[in-house]
Formats: C-alpha cells, structure tokens, sequence
C-alpha cells in the first residue's frame, strides 16, 4: 500500500507557513508516496493549490488526515487535531516538546508516532534537516528588519548637502544561527555592529561578518566545548563590560534562548536604565520569556524611555522561504525511510532515535520525560 502523506492546514494564531511547498511534494510524489492537503494549506505562504502537482486536495484536516500513515506539521497540533488523526500514524514537525503535558497525554491515547524536529541530534548529517537553525536564520533576519524600521536613526552612514550622518550602532547579544543572521542583515543595511556572545570561539564568526567583538575579559568555554559555570567575580565583571556596550547602542538585538527552559535574563532593569534616551531593544527571546527583564511578549513597551519590542513567531512574517525552508528540512528528514512508496524507518539510526518523542503510546524522549516530571 503506496505511503501516504497529509497536510492540514496551521491553526496557530499568526501562523502562515505550510509544511510542503509545491518543490518537496513533486519530490515526494517522486518516490512514491500519496499526497493529500487541505485545500488552501498553503495560500498563506503564498502558495496556491495549482501550484501543487500531483497532490489530493481535501475538505478540512479530519479528510486531510483519514487514513494518512505520515502527517507534516510547522505547529504542535491541538487536541483536536490529534483526534482527528489515525491511530499509529506518524507525525512530524516542531512540535514543542517541552510544553503540555496535555498534548503528549493526547498523542499517546491515539498512539502516535511523534517525532519532534527541536530534538535533532547535533551531528553532520542532521544539518540539512534542521528547522531550528534554517527557522532561526529567518527570525535574525527579521529582527535586523524590525530594528532599522523602528530606529530613530538612519542605519547607515549619509552624507547628504546637510551634513554628514553617522550611522546607528547596533549590538546583538548572542552569535548563533539568528544573532549571526541578525549581524548580517544590520551589516547589510550599514550600521556600525558590535556583538557578544559567551562562548570565545563566537569572536571568528563574528567579526567575519564585519562586526566587533565585545570582549568582556570573561570566557565561558569548558571542557568539551560546552559552557562552564562563571564564579560570582567573573559574572559581575561580565556584566560591568556588557553594560556599557549597551549602554552605548541605539538598537540592541537579544537572541539567546535554552531549548526546554526560560530565556536567560541579561538586560538588567539597571542595564535599561543606563540605555540612550529613545534606544530599543528588538527581543527575540520573547516567546520564552525574554533576555530583557522588562520584555512582556508580543508587546511593545517603553520603559525608561527605552522602546522594548518583543515579537512573537518572527519565521511566520516570512512565510514563502520561511515554509520552503522548512518544507526541505522535512523533506530531508523523512526522505531516507521511503522505500519503494512505503515508510521503512531504522529505528536505529542515531537522528531517528535522537528526535522520538512518542512512540507506541508512551513519552519514550529521556530529557523531555525529565522536564515534564515523567522521568
């Protein structure tokens, strides 16, 4: 029986992006696998149905899911939804591991296979299918967007029969995926950039994009390439150091966020208040609390006359690249275990046993059973 594969429509508030663009459903069409969406699943990413070759379009998510082995997903889907799907099936998608105890009980009552794209292993061969990083890419580059639009001040350096203008200075806390795309974009539209970030080795990558490293003096780099605890002397020198980094910024983008914990707290009530008059803050940590200590998601707020902005879902105002980069991971993800039109997963490979959240009506993730207390 050829596999088949469904796709319903994103229910998630300020949700646009689709899981299979028209390029990765000829691709699974390809390989044998049936193709089943919800009418107008992709129109929000600016996809529309005709585009899509070789795929069944149906009315709602319960036909959409009626019999499917393999459900793509870019949000966790509400109790409902998981409902609505086969028993057994398999589900795929960046499922939020971390959160509801409530959707885990659901996907384990229908015994779902789940598998959370967040809990990728960190290995070579898992790059091409990794939606935080590609998802990532698309936030960084919105934040830079959302500082320039937001700015007081002209991003790049104006030499007008006025005067000459200085260009904004920028600092973006944080150089991974997003802080490095965030260094980029800033770069792109002329700001002078500094950035930091507490592991040493950051310092290449960032002044490879042209930026400046703020050095604290402080490094953080432990045995193995993991982060080492800093004792109390060194993180008050650290701060003293970032502080006034910041307080020497017209924008500050924050980026760093914990999978599975609460954003970490570096922008101080006191940092803010040390701030320019009219700086802001575009930070990306909101949706897990925040870098900023007086960020409150999805708001904009002025405190200290320091503008604070905390945007929510930044892919999602993106949604063509955002989904077709989204749609590849899951296409790279997946594609492995389809053999002749059929699903043949190695429930060996390191990348398969690495995402598993669900399997055969129980949480089977180690770290997720531990954070959610089912340990």
């Amino acid at each position: 029986m050829p596999l088949t594969l469904a796709v319903a429509r994103e229910t998630a508030d300020g949700e646009y992006r689709t899981a299979l663009v028209p390029e990765t459903a000829k691709k699974f069409a390809a390989l044998g696998a049936k193709l089943r969406m919800e009418q107008s699943a992709g129109v929000q990413s600016h996809f529309l149905d005709p585009d899509y070759v070789g795929v069944d379009f149906v009315n709602g998510p319960s036909e959409a899911y009626a019999g499917a082995q393999v459900i793509l997903r870019v949000t966790p889907p509400s109790t409902a939804e998981i409902a609505a799907m086969p028993e057994g099936a398999v589900l795929i998608g960046l499922l939020k591991p971390y959160e509801a105890k409530e959707r885990l009980a659901a996907l384990n009552a229908r015994k779902i296979t789940a598998f959370a794209l967040e809990l990728l292993p960190r290995v070579s061969r898992a790059q091409s299918m990794d939606a935080l990083s590609s998802q990532g890419s698309c936030a960084g580059y919105q934040c830079g967007l959302i500082a320039a639009a937001r700015c007081t001040k002209f991003f790049p350096m104006l030499t007008t029969a006025a005067g000459t203008i200085r260009p904004a200075r920028v600092l973006v806390i944080g150089a991974g995926v997003a802080g490095l795309q965030a260094i980029a974009t800033c770069k792109r539209l002329g700001a002078m950039v500094e950035a930091y970030d507490v592991r040493a080795a950051a310092r290449e990558q960032i002044e490879s994009l042209g930026a400046k490293f703020v050095d604290t003096g402080v490094s953080a780099d432990g045995a193995g390439g993991y982060a080492r605890e800093l004792s109390a002397e060194e993180k008050a020198a650290q701060a003293e150091k970032l502080a006034k980094a910041v307080a020497m910024a017209d924008v500050v983008i924050t980026t760093a966020a914990i999978p599975g914990k609460r954003a970490p707290v570096i922008i101080t009530n006191e940092m803010v208040g040390r701030m320019k008059y009219g700086a802001i803050i575009v930070d990306m940590a909101a949706e897990s609390g925040g870098n900023c200590v007086l960020t409150q998601p999805g708001e904009h707020v002025i405190a200290n006359d320091v503008n604070i902005h905390g945007p929510l879902n930044l892919p999602s105002r993106m949604p063509t690249h955002a989904s077709e980069l989204y749609a590849k991971n899951l296409y790279n993800f997946l594609s492995p275990w389809i053999k002749d039109g059929e699903l043949a997963i190695d429930w060996s490979d390191e990348i398969v046993a690495g995402t598993l959240l669900c399997k055969d009506g129980a949480t089977v993730h180690a770290t997720v059973k531990q954070v959610m207390g089912d340990a």
